[in-house]
């Protein structure tokens, strides 16, 4: 009697557990939202780096243009 409640508790478990897998399944249309939002923030991260990279250039252009106009007064 011990025994068929151990293995009705078991199965009754094992039911309960593979409950929460199936429900974390995700669906094409939830990995293409979910895709589609890593890449636009990929493409967010690209533009703030590269407006990052612009305006270092910009600045080390101004200051060899500075450097040679000093150099050419001297």
């Amino acid at each position: 009697m011990k025994r068929i409640a151990v293995f009705m508790l078991l199965v009754a478990f094992s039911v309960v557990c593979t409950r929460p897998a199936q429900a974390q399944r995700t669906t094409t249309a939830e990995n293409m939202r979910r895709s589609r939002k890593e890449a636009e923030e990929q493409q967010k991260v690209l533009k703030k780096l590269s407006k990052k990279q612009r305006k270092a250039m910009k600045k080390y252009d101004k200051a060899q243009r500075k450097a040679a106009k000093q150099a050419n007064h001297k």
